[in-house]
């Protein structure tokens, strides 16, 4: 038996890996602590869940639900993404339901590479962005990101002979797996950018609602979105999930909005390969997205509350990290003699003790040198994670 040859390269990655690494250590009798994926914890609201159980109720939901179906949902998306960040949206062809950030991100290239094109990529940067690249026969062109220019690539260090072959740019702020932010002033140069250079500018857009930053400059810092930057919406497209805001990870809710013909490309793909998900689901984000706000003030406070307990942690047993400013992890530079291999570090400390997490080296090659921990346990479980890492390091 034959298969593709774009099957090669994703082979494995970095939550697969884990998985091995996590079942060995259940079956030599850890007690597993899983801080290596980013599932939150906490629950969806209970005016969501009841959205969702009187849907259940409702025979008229039970079916296909086709694109026109939609339309109260994308109505919805419109009037968030306009209260939030002040730019107009239309409903019918500039925003497009999708299961997940990740599908959307994942389709995409399907619809804008040709086989060969370079899609510029993020490293380190989200798996299934470079994942939806490989199956589109499409190469990649990874942009470091380095520490001292604060995680955000440098675009002149492209080359030419890459620029001329390339289609797309993928962005995402507030970054997976480093947690840095990028202000608006990095957007407007990544727009213009794109526009000298013909390209599509993806922005991930997962983390909008999980900043911790007070202020920069002395004003409140909110995550800015790409259109913020392009709001004639002329070479860009971003991707939502309601799975961290809202904390709707197992519904698969999310959505893609931005230029009407990149919209319009997406869809075909996914005309392709599925119909939407329950419509239920779509009536539980409405709910999410058009009531009270105050489970994501509390989220962010909850996550808040658990980086400093941890980072505090890690100080007090002498591991120096960064505290991040945004997500819900904890990007940390290895200590000696780890410092050049993250997935025999996360190896044997999940091995070791039950504690998993997930190895820099897993995001591209960039983030060798880094572990990256999701902060989804309460307190007083990351205080015995620490306490564990330090039996291990020492």
């Amino acid at each position: 038996m034959q298969f593709a040859n774009r099957l090669q390269p994703l082979q494995s990655n970095v939550f697969a890996d884990m998985d091995k690494a996590k079942a060995k250590a259940l079956g030599a009798g850890r007690h597993l602590i899983d801080l290596s994926l980013g599932s939150s914890d906490l629950p969806a609201e209970t005016h969501v869940i009841e959205a969702i159980a009187q849907s259940l109720k409702d025979p008229s939901t039970h079916g296909y639900l086709l694109f026109h179906g939609t339309q109260a949902f994308r109505i919805a998306v419109a009037r968030w993404y306009k209260q939030k960040f002040g730019i107009a949206v239309d409903p019918e062809t500039e925003v497009l339901p999708l299961i997940g950030s990740q599908e959307g991100t994942a389709h995409l290239p399907l619809a804008i590479l040709n086989p060969g094109d370079f899609a510029l990529l993020l490293d380190p940067g989200y798996p299934s962005h470079a994942g939806g690249v490989y199956l589109a026969n499409g190469q990649i062109y990874s942009m470091p990101l380095r520490e001292e220019n604060g995680f955000l690539p440098v675009f002149a260090e492209i080359p030419a002979s890459v620029l001329t072959q390339s289609r797309m740019m993928v962005l995402s702020y507030p970054h997976n797996p480093t947690a840095a932010i990028a202000p608006i002033s990095f957007f407007k140069e990544a727009v213009a950018f794109c526009q000298q250079h013909h390209l599509v500018l993806v922005h991930d857009f997962p983390y909008v609602d999980l900043v911790f930053t007070e202020t920069v400059n002395n004003r409140q810092f909110l995550a800015p979105s790409i259109l913020q930057a392009d709001p004639e919406k002329s070479v860009s497209i971003e991707f939502f999930t309601l799975s961290k805001s809202y904390n709707m990870g197992g519904f698969r809710i999310g959505y893609a909005i931005g230029n009407a013909r990149l919209i319009q490309a997406l869809r075909q793909v996914k005309t392709a390969v599925d119909f939407n998900q329950y419509r239920g689901i779509l009536n539980g984000a409405i709910a999410a997205m058009d009531g009270s706000q105050a489970g994501i003030e509390s989220a962010v406070a909850t996550f808040r509350q658990r980086r400093d307990v941890f980072i505090a942690a890690l100080h007090r047993i002498g591991w120096q990290v960064s505290t991040p400013k945004a997500t819900m992890y904890v990007w940390a530079k290895l200590p000696e003699p780890w410092s050049q291999n993250s997935v025999e570090f996360c190896t044997q400390l999940v091995e070791k003790t039950g504690i998993a997490a997930s190895p820099g080296a897993g995001f591209g090659k960039s983030g060798e040198g880094y572990v990256r921990f999701a902060l989804v346990h309460s307190p007083d479980i990351l205080q015995t994670v620490v306490e564990r890492i330090a039996e291990f390091l020492y």
